[in-house]
């Protein structure tokens, strides 16, 4: 663009190609509610005030002006669609700019899957910036379809979308002074680094900052959000499909009357229906609003909070020198939005942009060896470790149950098997053992979603129906898939990747309501995600006990269990 120009338009030299007049315009450097005009040109603010005169006039008619909402910590595999069709839901909920991990993708793809999503970042509707995966694989404690280490990260460090490093989930390996570890956040010393510390504390937690991390989005209390604030950290409040963290951390906020200028908003995982009908970070505007926040504070929070945080330029503010990304919204308190501009563009007349060309090694990534006939079989023992599914979170209990206990919860539907499938080299690695508190009445339940190696996992009450879930995943190359009695109850196809559809949003988002509202009519507990839910019981680096391709997994020792 050329200075000139903003200077031109900004005297009105050159009238603005675009004013917005008689706005309410909310300031967040001050806290204040200003009435004026936006005047644009070239994509960028270059006047906020009173009695301004533009090419193109639209009256507001006393509408409120925020800067556009900043997702600060999101995977957009997630959402279980390709980037291009992500975007343009943010897009209409009011969300701008993203901060994303590909690390679920990056697990599968390596450096050619980083690469297409570098290349979809920059086709991209909203401003899509990158933090290059820290962890893939996250531990060394399970089979993954990639590595990337140090040396394959730091070609992409300079790349204009890359802010830093993403979220560092190998807290053992940073204390431990591991070497690859250190490789890493020396390479980013500089750079944002992304954090990934639940439940650490005291020294550990001072330790793990010391590092050079710079957030973390995993507090699920107000004591721990608190705890990390107090230390350092900018703490990513997070409001997603399984793990809803914002009203404990919020209501401790308001309670307590706690500075929130290091505090943003994040979705972290997110299904694209949960989007569609509720936003991301309006939904948690809104949320955090009728918790007792000021208004003003919360839209803070999800805007120039996250744009400072990340270095963000000319992002996050109604000002001159800032992008056009504008919120226009009929009722604060509701979030109502009226309309969103992109670069001074509404978004109700922003086309999606084309699929670019992925990768096609990443549309055949389900590759699992056959399994034994004998995958499923738990040998008998006086008691067992049992994976606690937890409401609303991604933690888990480390349960301990009487073998007695555990037949009677077979009975009764609250114990199931759970097995977890290596399924990118046929390497054959493969363990079951069991889940309490998911539900299900019959059948099995299984997908390629698996945070974050990404291989099958399936849960059932039996083995055939389990092996038949496998099966099924297989042979759509990836996805949902729900089995009884031998048949397929359902089947969402997530072909790039085993993670992302590639349909529309308006052709995928009736397929994902109508399996998971299955996967609750065979019995799976209301209040949890069937899938996503199940996809984190894989993840190793949250507490308390986890399964892999590798066995049961206890995260706090970072042992296996025999």
């Amino acid at each position: 663009m050329e200075l000139e120009t903003l200077i031109r338009a900004a005297q009105e030299q050159e009238l603005p190609e675009l004013v917005l007049k008689n706005g309410r315009i909310v300031n967040v450097f001050t806290g204040e509610i200003l009435q004026g005009d936006v005047a644009i040109t070239a994509g960028m603010i270059v006047g906020v005030g009173e009695d301004y005169h533009g090419r193109k006039e639209i009256d507001l008619e006393n509408r409120y002006v925020a800067p556009g909402f900043i997702n600060s910590h999101v995977h957009v595999e997630s959402s279980m669609v390709t980037p291009e069709v992500y975007s343009m839901e943010e897009l209409r909920q009011g969300t701008t700019t993203i901060i994303t991990d590909p690390h679920e993708i990056a697990n599968v793809g390596g450096e050619a899957a980083l690469k297409d999503i570098l290349r979809a970042a920059e086709a991209s509707p909203v401003n899509y910036y990158v933090m290059l995966p820290s962890c893939v694989p996250a531990t060394p404690f399970e089979h993954t379809g990639a590595e990337l280490s140090a040396e394959k990260l730091l070609p992409f460090r300079d790349e204009p979308l890359v802010p830093g490093l993403g979220e560092m989930m190998n807290t053992v390996g940073v204390l431990g002074l591991d070497a690859s570890v250190m490789e890493k956040l020396r390479g980013f010393y500089d750079r944002i680094i992304d954090g990934h510390a639940p439940m650490l504390s005291g020294k550990s937690l001072q330790a793990y900052i010391c590092g050079g991390i710079d957030t973390d989005h995993e507090s699920i209390s107000y004591e721990e959000a608190v705890e990390k604030l107090r230390c350092g950290l900018h703490v990513l409040v997070r409001e997603g499909s399984a793990s809803r963290n914002l009203t404990a951390i919020i209501k401790g906020v308001v309670k307590n009357k706690i500075d929130t200028s290091r505090m943003a908003f994040c979705t972290d995982d997110k299904h694209l229906a949960d989007i569609r009908k509720k936003g991301s970070i309006r939904h948690a505007v809104k949320k955090a609003i009728t918790l007792g926040l000021p208004p003003v504070r919360a839209i803070q929070m999800a805007t120039i909070n996250a744009a400072m945080i990340y270095g963000l330029q000319h992002i996050g503010a109604v000002a001159c020198r800032y992008r056009a990304d504008l919120v226009i919204l009929d009722d604060l308190d509701a979030v109502t939005i009226h309309e969103v501009y992109k670069d001074g563009v509404p978004v109700s007349s922003i086309r999606q942009p084309e699929r670019i060309q992925y990768n096609e090694a990443l549309l055949h990534t389900v590759n699992p060896a056959p399994l034994p006939a004998d995958a499923f079989v738990i040998p008998e023992k006086e008691s067992y470790s049992v994976i606690g599914i937890v409401r609303e979170q991604i933690i888990t209990e480390h349960l301990h149950m009487t073998h007695q206990e555990v037949m009677d919860g077979l009975k009764n539907g609250t114990v199931r098997k759970i097995a977890v499938i290596e399924r990118h080299h046929a390497a054959g690695f493969h363990a079951c053992a069991y889940a309490a508190n998911y539900g299900l009445h019959h059948g099995a339940v299984a997908t390629t979603v698996a945070h974050d190696s990404h291989n099958i996992i399936v849960i059932g009450d039996n083995d055939a129906d389990m092996f038949k879930a496998v099966e099924e995943l297989k042979a759509i190359q990836g996805g949902y898939t729900i089995i009884a009695d031998g048949k397929v109850v359902g089947s969402l196809p997530l072909q790039l990747g085993g993670l992302m559809s590639l349909l529309s949003a308006d052709a995928f988002i009736p397929q994902l309501d109508d399996i998971i509202q299955k996967a609750y009519d065979a019995g799976v507990d209301p209040d949890i995600d069937p899938f996503i839910t199940l996809s984190f019981t894989a993840l190793p680096v949250i507490p308390h006990l986890r399964i892999t391709d590798c066995g049961l997994f206890d995260a706090d020792t970072f042992r296996f269990i025999p």
